[in-house]
């Protein structure tokens, strides 16, 4: 087999992120005898540079042509204009809405290794920490109608919050499935004592759960679910809720696991194409001086393998490096801790390969 990956590096730590990820899964493809080829495209700032525009048609149309893709970070200070028409994010939400990629999966996961970098007692993790956060990706408040306009001398702006039975119906069954194949329970997560659109939410997901009766469906409103997240985070296993509550909740579970830089994240819609990236920023602070950690892109080229290619076991290849490399003591400057040393970014893609090497 021959798969078609793109590769979309963006701004920032992105294109040194991506290149530790793509080794790694070309490290994994050859251990698990199939063939990737990968072509690169521009998106966000880079994309504004050599095109004017965040998402160039001939991006798109290589990725809509490709098994699935990858993508580093988008964003700086450079395009960073608040007020201007032509920003770096809008290339991120709009290659998701071309590609039909209306859920998003960001699997919060404390290993072993790395206890002592959450921010939370050992007591309050548990015996372990595995949530798994899906996020519909396509609607709400992030693509809803919005503008200014100013009455009697006064500015005022607005964003509009909208979802369709059909956007949380097909959001909801991905969730539901989902939760089937972990531990049977599904946390739907709204506000549904203030806002319109979180009623309809509600009330989908509740007609949704009588053809789930395996799956035991509880709701929480999005201020307690933030608390309940520090509080005893391993309640949860399965949480679905909407776009902008997604993006909140998931950076807040990523710091349970000790670093945003371990977030991985899936985007992917009706068939097998998806968009694979890390869930943390493009971090211009720190670009250029191989101290990020690409270990977040590593995970999401694993999910990759997994949810586009049809590859587990070349998944599960990644991920149990992963966790030998943490084990071992390996760490980059994000989760080291007790005056560990830290190895830099290209450093920490080749201990994954090495110990992927290792275990054949």
């Amino acid at each position: 087999m021959k798969y078609n990956i793109v590769a979309l590096p963006g701004d920032g730590i992105g294109p040194e992120i991506t290149e530790q990820a793509l080794r790694v899964l070309e490290a994994a493809a050859e251990m698990s005898g199939f063939e990737i080829s990968i072509d690169h495209a521009h998106i966000g700032g880079a994309a504004i540079d050599a095109a004017g525009t965040p998402l160039p048609e001939e991006t798109i149309q290589k990725c809509k042509a490709a098994d699935a893709v990858i993508l580093g970070a988008v964003g700086g200070p450079k395009w960073d204009n608040p007020s201007g028409d032509i920003r770096p994010e809008q290339g991120l939400l709009r290659i998701r809405a071309e590609l039909g990629l209306f859920c998003n999966l960001r699997p919060a996961v404390m290993y072993p290794a790395l206890t002592s970098a959450s921010p939370l007692k050992a007591e309050l993790l548990g015996d372990g920490l595995d949530i798994m956060i899906v996020r519909e990706l396509t609607g709400g408040i992030y693509f809803g109608t919005r503008g200014r306009e100013t009455q009697n001398g006064i500015e005022s702006a607005y964003d509009t919050e909208r979802y369709s039975k059909p956007e949380i119906e097909r959001i909801a069954h991905t969730a539901f499935k989902l939760a089937q194949k972990r531990n049977g329970k599904l946390c739907s997560i709204d506000k549904a004592n203030v806002l319109e659109s979180s009623r309809l939410w509600r009330e989908t997901l509740v007609e949704i759960s009588k053809a789930y009766p395996d799956v035991e469906l509880t709701h929480m409103y999005v201020d307690n679910a933030s608390m309940q997240l520090i509080r005893n985070p391993s309640q949860f296993d399965t949480i679905v809720t909407s776009n902008m509550f997604g993006d909140i909740l998931s950076d807040e579970a990523s710091q349970l696991t000790g670093s945003i830089g371990m977030l991985a994240s899936a985007s992917l819609g009706a068939g097998s194409l998806g968009l694979y990236e890390p869930a943390h920023g493009s971090a211009p602070d720190i670009a250029g001086q191989n101290i990020a950690n690409p270990l977040a892109t590593i995970l999401s080229a694993a999910m990759l393998l997994r949810h586009s290619l049809n590859q587990p076991e070349a998944a599960q290849r990644i991920e149990s490096a992963i966790n030998s490399v943490l084990t071992s003591g390996t760490r980059t400057v994000d989760i080291a801790y007790e005056n560990q040393s830290a190895v830099g970014t290209a450093e920490m893609g080749q201990a994954v390969i090495a110990a992927m090497k290792a275990s054949r």
